[in-house]
């Protein structure tokens, strides 16, 4: 279902630990031993907006309480934890910071505007957790992931090694009447930030003390082995050098699907190619002409060299005073 895009499990991928095992352990603890403070995680804009509950942005926009999305958005989290391994925890950390407050921008423009528009309150009704970082998290992997086929059904509609996880963002995109606003926010956001609009990579992003703070003091609870069971790939001696090598290969086998994708967008005279059926008619031509060259030299006997032809043939020179005699073949 995941991208071959690296190694298995969390090595090297100490953030994207932590964003899978606490939110949803708190998830779970608040749908099925607290449901009577999910009231504090509620994700509303109405409430922040008139009784100025800041906190709502933090806790309705951490926490998921849905547990169906909690499910979809981990899987997720764990598929691009590619880009923490590409990035660095720091440079990830910053990302999802980034997406993770321009979205809440993003959520009260969309929110005016459907309320303006449509006439619809939304500002009440928008999901928790932290969904719209997932979605930003879209934006780099169509953009850097290589697309590789997989396999092909009814003509142009192929499967990639990316199709499943679209189909995943898709049913996350779908499990809530106004999550659409989050998806919309997230992508907005995760757009903003990977083109580096007014640079704000450089605004949005987390110091280098706190880097090395989180690094002292949580990395090493959060941070996994390195897989022993491994298949390497490449002869690197270092297991950086063996990615790098299998990354390689990825953009290779890219390569390849492109070039196979071209040849198979050819115009074949319809959705059946009838050419592999019946072959074009000088390509028969041909075939039957080499056929025919063949049986021609497998039938010709080897020539054989008669008894005449092989004996050594002597010839008296009658010229030559001493009668001597010339052999000649």
């Amino acid at each position: 279902m995941f991208t071959s895009t690296g190694s298995s499990g969390l090595y090297k991928a100490p953030l994207s630990k932590g964003l899978l095992l606490v939110p949803s352990a708190l998830s779970l603890l608040l749908a099925l031993l607290l449901p009577h403070c999910q009231r504090f995680f509620v994700y509303d804009l109405q409430a922040v907006k008139d009784d100025f509950q800041i906190w709502r942005l933090i806790g309705g926009r951490i926490i998921c309480l849905d547990l169906k999305d909690t499910f979809c958005s981990s899987l997720l989290i764990y598929n691009f934890r590619i880009f923490e391994r590409r990035y660095g925890s720091r440079k990830f950390a910053s990302f999802l910071l980034g997406s993770w407050v321009l979205s809440a921008l993003v959520d009260f423009v969309l929110v005016e505007a459907v309320w303006y528009f449509f006439g619809i309150t939304a500002a009440g009704n928008l999901p928790s957790g932290f969904l719209a970082p997932v979605f930003a998290l879209f934006v780099p992997f169509y953009c850097s992931i290589p697309r590789i086929q997989v396999a092909q059904i009814l003509g142009p509609l192929s499967i990639t090694n990316k199709t499943l996880i679209y189909i995943l963002g898709l049913q996350l995109f779908t499990s809530g009447s106004y999550i659409w606003i989050v998806a919309i926010s997230g992508l907005a956001s995760g757009i903003c930030y990977n083109s580096q609009v007014f640079r704000l990579h450089q605004v949005l992003c987390i110091p280098k003390w706190v880097a090395k703070f989180f690094s002292w003091t949580l990395e090493p609870i959060f941070s996994s082995a390195e897989p022993a069971t491994e298949a390497r790939i490449g002869m690197g001696a270092t297991v950086d050098i063996q990615r790098q090598q299998r990354m390689e290969l990825l953009d290779r086998q890219l390569m390849l699907s492109q070039f196979a994708q071209v040849r198979q967008q050819r115009p074949q005279g319809g959705m059946i190619n009838w050419n592999r059926l019946f072959p074009p008619l000088r390509q028969r031509r041909n075939i039957n002409y080499q056929d025919g060259r063949r049986s021609e030299q497998q039938a010709s006997p080897p020539l054989e060299v008669s008894e005449e032809q092989g004996k050594i043939r002597t010839f008296e020179v009658p010229w030559m005073a001493t009668g001597e005699r010339r052999i000649l073949l």
